[in-house]
């Protein structure tokens, strides 16, 4: 519990470091601060999985699965390449959303940084019973490989992104009918007091709407780690720290989407290979280091493609 407690505040520390020094007067993030950023995230994420190792060789936390230190570390950065990988296409919605509703770009750090304190929450308890889930009912491993397979599928047969419009979406129109909501964005405020009525702005708008789509790609997401493992601290801590490092990831690829354009198909192999091993779970279990090698190679040979077909136009 004392792990918990430490990983949990520590989190919330850079939350506020975040929002309260380095982003304190919002402003354009630039590519190289967000590139920086992005590294940062990955090094302190991917060097985490040293104190994973620290951790479970030390029975700092309970260990349900008994897991050795070297596959629980195997284990947390496969999961957290999967949750980071899967984001991809949410950046994209997330961009999507930006645009439609012309948010400043100096205000969208602070609507990202809300809207991830949501998801941390709405994931934290999507992880508890998704774990719960999978250790009391061992059938819903095939239920999940089933669906995972059925999204693999449904990605790669997806028209083109382009499509997609939030204001045409059931949060958008719902949200219109029950709260007034201000057609300018007030500074970087999410309410603003008009004639003694307080009316949401745009940027609340959005950060309902983020809210929203990072539920409807935690469906995805959870249960693709939870195919991998399903001890909670690597499961939240992989989840999280992916999260955390999505706002600088944003920033950074968020004018480069179509410039990987191949990535969707490594999504595709990903969430299909996820989807086959909880189908094969009771009948044979891949080494980690195959799984890890898998989603590294469908990752690489996604964003080669993508930089080869680039470079030929």
């Amino acid at each position: 519990m004392i792990v918990w407690i430490i990983f949990i505040s520590v989190i919330l520390i850079f939350l506020a470091l975040d929002l309260g020094v380095f982003n304190k007067t919002p402003h354009i993030i630039s590519t190289k601060e967000a590139s920086i950023w992005t590294f940062v995230w990955i090094s302190i994420a991917l060097s985490f999985s040293f104190l994973i190792y620290v951790i479970f060789k030390n029975g700092w936390v309970n260990n349900p699965t008994n897991l050795a230190p070297v596959d629980a570390s195997l284990k947390y950065v496969t999961g957290y390449l999967i949750e980071l990988s899967l984001s991809v296409d949410n950046i994209f919605v997330i961009a999507v959303i930006f645009s439609s509703f012309r948010i400043p770009q100096q205000y969208q750090h602070r609507v990202l940084f809300w809207g991830i304190m949501g998801a941390i929450v709405f994931r934290a308890v999507l992880i508890f019973f998704g774990v719960t889930i999978f250790t009391e009912f061992e059938w819903i491993t095939y239920v999940f490989g089933v669906f995972l397979i059925l999204t693999a599928i449904k990605l790669l047969f997806s028209k083109s992104e382009n499509e997609f419009n939030p204001k045409k979406s059931f949060v958008y129109r719902t949200l219109r009918k029950v709260m007034p909501i201000s057609s300018n964005v007030e500074s970087e405020y999410f309410f603003v007091r008009k004639k003694h009525l307080l009316v949401a702005t745009p940027l609340f708008l959005v950060l309902i709407l983020i809210e929203f789509t990072d539920i409807l790609f935690a469906f995805d997401s959870i249960p693709a780690i939870l195919a991998i493992t399903t001890d909670p601290f690597i499961v939240f801590s992989s989840n999280i720290l992916a999260i955390l490092g999505l706002r600088s990831m944003y920033f950074f690829l968020s004018n480069m989407t179509s410039k990987f354009y191949f990535i969707k198909y490594s999504l595709v192999a990903i969430l299909g290979f996820v989807g086959i091993k909880l189908l094969l779970a009771h009948v044979y279990k891949f080494p980690e280091w195959f799984s890890l090698g898998f989603i590294l190679l469908a990752l690489l040979a996604g964003i080669v493609a993508s930089l080869k077909s680039k470079a030929s136009h």
